[in-house]
């Protein structure tokens, strides 16, 4: 799928589909058995901003790769009249996979993604082949959440409209351990975001615990967690190695909370061995089976 180019500096537009009610905005890259990315949450995010780079590794291992802007983000419909809660997220997901013809994927989740990703699997076992999670919401009380301190800041910062270039650059900061990862052209590509982000987005952010339902997940897991984590906690992983039966966690040194960036290669190596599992054990049917020709 070609994309078109948006304001200066802002992100690619793709394509929308139509749910009625809302708009879900996605871009696709390459062909083959799809891998699903959903994004994180915050002022200006976007799923191009949070997995831009991860995507040609994707594609050059034979599988598409579709980028979703969750409800609230990127170029999404963007309601101010109802909670954004990780159901309406994982169901709006889920009525956009259908429409374009989805039935099997991976699903590959960072922060408010990862949990949005967590409910769509236990909502969906049929339609979900395998799990990447990086840093996952969902899974601890919103008190252990808003206690984190680049949620505080986050919530505080956005709410309160104070959020300029600058400011924003500065939030940017707290998701990763070395801030030279925060450029000038990340933070114009979620500021052009920013600008069409009502309040009510972050304000009116309801995200679920699913910790008790963490043993219901049977699909494989392959997870990260940076060490220096300042959105979740990364004792969550603990939560996932015991309850799931097939899941396996990195906690990455020297690492915040954007594990696909900070540490692309490891991840992108990582990501590609598991798809290749999954194809090798016929877990994605779709993945492991040759074209047929007459």
């Amino acid at each position: 799928m070609s994309t078109s180019s948006s304001e200066a500096g802002a992100p690619p537009r793709g394509n929308e589909v139509d749910l009625g009610e809302h708009r879900i905005h996605y871009l696709s890259y390459g062909e083959g058995p799809a891998v699903v990315f959903l994004h994180g949450s915050g002022p200006g995010a976007s799923g191009y901003s949070n997995f831009k780079q991860n995507l040609d590794a994707v594609v050059a291992n034979g599988h598409r790769a579709i980028v979703f802007d969750l409800l609230g983000f990127g170029y999404s419909s963007k309601p101010t009249d109802r909670d954004y809660t990780t159901e309406l997220f994982a169901q709006t997901i889920k009525d956009a996979l259908d429409a374009i013809g989805i039935s099997e994927c991976v699903l590959v989740g960072n922060s408010l993604g990862g949990a949005v990703s967590i409910r769509l699997t236990l909502d969906n076992p049929e339609l979900v082949k395998g799990l990447v999670l990086m840093a996952p919401g969902g899974i601890e009380s919103d008190a252990v959440y808003y206690n984190m301190p680049g949620i505080k800041k986050m919530i505080a910062s956005f709410t309160s409209g104070a959020l300029d270039f600058d400011s924003l650059g500065a939030l940017l900061t707290m998701l990763v351990k070395d801030p030279a990862v925060v450029t000038d052209a990340l933070v114009t590509e979620r500021h052009a975001i920013l600008q069409t982000q009502p309040v009510e987005v972050l304000g009116r952010l309801r995200v679920a615990n699913m910790e008790s339902e963490l043993g219901k997940l049977d699909c494989p897991i392959l997870g990260f967690w940076g060490q220096d984590d300042q959105f979740t906690p990364v004792s969550g992983y603990q939560k996932l190695i015991d309850a799931c039966p097939d899941c396996a966690f990195t906690i990455v040194a020297n690492c915040g909370h954007w594990v696909m960036v900070e540490r692309r290669e490891m991840f992108d190596a990582q990501l590609g061995e598991f798809l290749a599992r999954l194809g090798r054990e016929q877990v994605w049917a779709s993945a492991s089976q040759p074209e047929l020709t007459s």
